[in-house]
C-alpha cells in the first residue's frame, strides 16, 4: 500500500475518483501537516481525555519494561478496532435480514425472501453470515479491551451512530436510525477478483495496473445490498439482485482486512502487537476465501432498481478465462518483492506505506459511509494517519 494516489487505490482494490474520496483526502491534508501522536490522543474526537505529556518522551525500552504500549503500537491497534466496529455494524444488518438470529448474534427476525435469495449462492449462507458477524464483534471488543488494559484510549464510534438503514420488516427496530454504515448505496470495486487470479501482476509492484472488474456494473452507480423497505421485496428478480450485490460485497470487504493486518504488523514495535495483528489477520483471509467462493455462485441476471432506476448485470462467471473463472478461489502465484524472484502465492498487496489511509479511502469510495458527518471522516482520518505514522522501533 503506497502513498501515491495510484498505488493507494490499489492497496485494497482499484478505486477510481469518487466525490467522498476526494473530500476525505481534502480533509486529511491539514492533519498531515501537523498530526502527531500527542495531538492525536489529546485532540481527536472521542478518543479519550487522558493527559499527554512526559510519557511521550520515554524510550521504547522503558515502555516495554512498564508493560505499556508505545503510542505507535496503540495507533496500529486503534485503527483496526475502529474498522472492526464498522464491519460489525454492517454484518449485524446482514444478519438481521439474512443470517441466523440467536443469543450469540441477537436482533432482527429475518426476511424470508431475502434469506432464500442469499441461499441461492450457498445453502449455508445464513450460518456463514452469522459466524462472520460474531467474528467481527469479537475482534473489536478484544482490540478495545486490550488497548484499555494497557492504559491506551480505545476506538469509539458511538457518536456517529446516526444512519437510518433498512426499515423493512425483519430488521431490529431499535437500531433504525442508529447505524454506522450504509448498505443501500454501494459502489463496489470487484477488481480483487481478477487481482487474485492474475499471475503476472501485483499491486505492490504494479501500482498503475488496472485489474478488470468481475462485475463492471457494480462499479458504476449506487446499489442496495439489502431491502430498504418492504416495497423492495415485490420483484423476485430485484430481490436476487440485492442478494447478489451482498454476495459480492462480502468478499470485497473481507479482502481489505486480508491485506491490512499484515501491512500494519510490519510497523509494530512490540512483539505482542505483532502477535495480535498476525493472529486476527488470517481470520479475515478465511472470511475472504469463503465469500469469494460464494460470490461466484451468484446467478447471472439483469435488474433495474425500482427506486433509483440504476441497472445492474451479473455476468456468468462459469468461464474458462483464468481471470474470471469462478472456482479459482486460491491465490494464483504472482510476482513478489522483485521480478527477479520466482512468482509465489501470497496475500496482496502488503506494502505498508499508507496502508491505513488506503483502506479508509477504499471504504469511503465504496459508499459505505454515505450520509456520515464531517466529524466522522475527521475522526477516521486521524486514526488512519496515526496508524500510518507508526514506525517499527519508534513511537
Amino acid at each position: 500500500m503506497k502513498t501515491n494516489s495510484a498505488s493507494t487505490a490499489n492497496d485494497i482494490g482499484n478505486t477510481q475518483d469518487h466525490p467522498q474520496t476526494q473530500k476525505l483526502e481534502e480533509k486529511s491534508r491539514p492533519y498531515k501537516r501537523s498530526i502527531s501522536r500527542r495531538s492525536f490522543l489529546g485532540k481527536s474526537l472521542a478518543v479519550g481525555a487522558g493527559t499527554v505529556g512526559a510519557g511521550f518522551l520515554i524510550n521504547t525500552r522503558t515502555v516495554r519494561a512498564s508493560g505499556a504500549l508505545t503510542p505507535g503500537d496503540a495507533a496500529l491497534l486503534r485503527f483496526p478496532a475502529a474498522l472492526e466496529i464498522l464491519e460489525a455494524d454492517f454484518w449485524i444488518q446482514y444478519n438481521e435480514l439474512g443470517g441466523i438470529q440467536d443469543s450469540e448474534v441477537p436482533g432482527g427476525s429475518g426476511i424470508p425472501a431475502y434469506h432464500d435469495a442469499l441461499s441461492v449462492l450457498d445453502e449455508d449462507m445464513d450460518q456463514y453470515i452469522h459466524d462472520n458477524t460474531d467474528d467481527e464483534i469479537t475482534h473489536h471488543k478484544f482490540l478495545n479491551a486490550y488497548l484499555v488494559s494497557k492504559g491506551a484510549a480505545p476506538a469509539n464510534l458511538n457518536p456517529f451512530r446516526t444512519l437510518r438503514g433498512s426499515i423493512a420488516t425483519g430488521v431490529n427496530p431499535n437500531l433504525i436510525g442508529k447505524r454506522l454504515t450504509n448498505l443501500t448505496q454501494l459502489t463496489l470495486d470487484t477488481s480483487w477478483w481478477t487481482r487474485y487470479r492474475d499471475d503476472s501482476h501485483n499491486p505492490d509492484l504494479d501500482p498503475t495496473h488496472v485489474f478488470p472488474q468481475a462485475v463492471p456494473s457494480l462499479h458504476v452507480g449506487q446499489h442496495t445490498a439489502i431491502p430498504r423497505t418492504n416495497a423492495d421485496l415485490s420483484n423476485a428478480n430485484f430481490v436476487q439482485a440485492m442478494a447478489n450485490t451482498a454476495g459480492f460485497h462480502f468478499p470485497t470487504i473481507e479482502q481489505g482486512g486480508n491485506s491490512l493486518y499484515p501491512s500494519l504488523a510490519q510497523r509494530a514495535t512490540m512483539e505482542e502487537t505483532v502477535r495480535i495483528l498476525i493472529s486476527i489477520g488470517p481470520t479475515e483471509t478465511m472470511h475472504f476465501q469463503t465469500w469469494s467462493d460464494k460470490a461466484g455462485n451468484a446467478p447471472p441476471l439483469t435488474a433495474v432498481d425500482p427506486v433509483t432506476g440504476v441497472s445492474v448485470t451479473f455476468p456468468n462467471l462459469d468461464v474458462s478465462n483464468q481471470l474470471f473463472k469462478k472456482n479459482l478461489i486460491m491465490p494464483e502465484p504472482c510476482p513478489f518483492l522483485s521480478r527477479s524472484l520466482p512468482i509465489v502465492s501470497i496475500i496482496r498487496p502488503t506494502n505498508t506505506n499508507g496502508a491505513a489511509m488506503g483502506a479508509l479511502r477504499f471504504l469511503t469510495a465504496m459508499g459505505l459511509f454515505r450520509g456520515q458527518s464531517p466529524a466522522f471522516f475527521a475522526y477516521m482520518t486521524q486514526l488512519a494517519q496515526a496508524a500510518d505514522a507508526a514506525r517499527h522501533g519508534g513511537f
